[in-house]
């Protein structure tokens, strides 16, 4: 049961990386036409969406092989996250378009972001003190 824990963990986040990966990458480079049904998106929020699946993937691979890092790297996507957040209100106060559900997803996904944080570190350090 012990080793099935950073598995599971490991396969929702990739699993979360990839859909994000996915989603973000088919707007950037307008694959399948999905960037004229987004709207009103943000281009630097979604840049920021793909630069956390990356990290995503990678902090998934530090799950499975107990690597310290990955806590760390989910952190540092999560301030990242975070930090263009703050430039999502700042878009949104000067008066330029925005998605509505962009809020909540950015939210949700900084929330995300900040539990696996927290779930690799207390995993990985919990596993390498036994």
């Amino acid at each position: 049961m012990k080793k099935a824990l950073p598995y599971l963990l490991a396969s929702i986040l990739a699993a979360f990386g990839l859909l994000t990966l996915f989603l973000s990458s088919s707007v950037i480079f307008d694959l399948f036409g999905v960037r004229a049904n987004e709207g009103n998106y943000v281009m630097f929020i979604v840049w920021a969406n793909f630069l956390s699946s990356l990290f995503y993937l990678s902090a998934a691979y530090g799950f499975i092989e107990s690597k310290k890092w990955a806590a760390s790297l989910l952190g540092i996507s999560g301030i990242g996250l975070l930090l263009a957040f703050v430039g999502l209100f700042i878009h949104i106060n000067a008066g330029n378009t925005y998605e509505t559900k962009t809020i909540g997803a950015m939210a949700f996904r900084i929330t995300v972001t900040f539990v696996f944080s927290g779930l690799a570190y207390f995993t990985i350090n919990k596993n390498k003190k036994t």
